[in-house]
């Protein structure tokens, strides 16, 4: 079993030479534990359990968006086609100040070894927004984590990214790092989980092993996030596609010894920001998939046979034709 353990945090972070922060503290308390091991108080109304009982594609506090179709075990946000978007958004907001995020999913395709997109999971100010960015809008306010599986850039091509944004460059921040060397399906249930707190954190915890305990796979400093936000996840398929789907999500409301400081008592006032911007990957163009398919790439390759041996049946013919006009002519 693959699960993703993604851990955000709001508490400033301090220097390397000082006593370990609470973000590192809070860090190394999950990482070795049992994927099993839940934190905090469980919020009904921003989570979701199978079976899904709603009235058709309706779920109590939850919007379902695009491709998305909803079955009693799992949402799938896209089926393994081309060209499709899904999503499912939380209507309720978040006034915790401290909480656990987790999402169960899966990602399974009809072929070996291309992959595509990928999935999102949002913590931003507008729902509902339907995008270009693994389904979701691409200038937002808040925060995105991408599960990339899409081959377009050098080395192993399924990377999680992390961006903080509040519309405007200069505060956004960019994190990846291979989290699967070769085949990014993962057939059985993944989890991810976003744990936020008053420390300006974030850690990634991932099980791609199946032995059910997180394992650090990164981690981001200086990062500060408002109340109030909304939660989603979306999913995109483009030449390339993959199936899709949400098994389930659950929300842990946190507690954290806190202490405020001057300006941050009201968490709903802040804006989205990071001190943090890594440098961009290097990328390559990736070559483009036939439009024809495995079946039209056949059929060209008969009439090109069928083509290069009627040419060359001619050439015999014409050249015997007129091997029989040049014997006659002596005779």
């Amino acid at each position: 079993m693959w699960r993703i353990l993604l851990l955000l945090g709001a508490v400033k972070a301090e220097p390397p030479s000082a006593s370990p922060t609470a973000a590192e503290v809070l860090a190394q308390s999950i990482d070795g534990t049992s994927v099993h091991e839940f934190r905090g108080y469980y919020k009904r109304e921003h989570s979701l359990t199978r079976p899904y009982q709603g009235a058709g594609m309706e779920i109590p506090y939850w919007n379902i968006q695009g491709s998305s179709m909803v079955s009693s075990q799992q949402i799938r946000l896209t089926a393994d086609e081309q060209s499709r978007r899904g999503a499912i958004w939380n209507m309720q907001q978040v006034w915790s100040r401290d909480w656990e995020f987790q999402v169960s999913f899966k990602v399974t395709g009809s072929t070996g070894d291309l992959f595509g997109d990928g999935m999102a999971i949002w913590y931003v100010s507008e729902p509902n927004q339907m995008g270009p960015v693994f389904g979701g809008k691409d200038y937002f306010r808040g925060l995105g984590v991408f599960l990339d599986t899409y081959s377009n850039h050098n080395g192993p091509h399924s990377v999680v990214d992390v961006l903080a944004c509040n519309l405007a460059f200069s505060t956004a921040i960019l994190t990846s790092r291979p989290w699967s060397r070769t085949v990014p399906y993962i057939t059985i249930m993944t989890r991810m989980v976003l744990t936020h707190s008053w420390v300006e954190n974030i850690p990634i915890f991932t099980d791609i092993s199946g032995k059910y305990e997180w394992k650090l796979c990164l981690s981001v400093n200086n990062v500060q996030l408002p109340t109030g936000y909304y939660f989603g996840i979306s999913a995109a398929t483009g030449d390339l596609s993959d199936n899709h789907d949400v098994i389930g999500v659950k929300m842990f409301e946190q507690e954290f010894a806190h202490v405020d400081r001057a300006g941050e008592t009201d968490r709903k006032d802040v804006v989205p920001n990071a001190a943090f911007k890594a440098a961009p990957r290097d990328h390559i163009d990736d070559p483009q998939p036939s439009k024809l398919g495995w079946f039209g790439t056949i059929v060209l390759v008969i009439v090109g046979i069928v083509v290069l041996v009627g040419a060359l049946g001619f050439g015999v013919i014409f050249f015997q034709k007129r091997s029989e006009r040049q014997r006659k002519r002596f005779y």
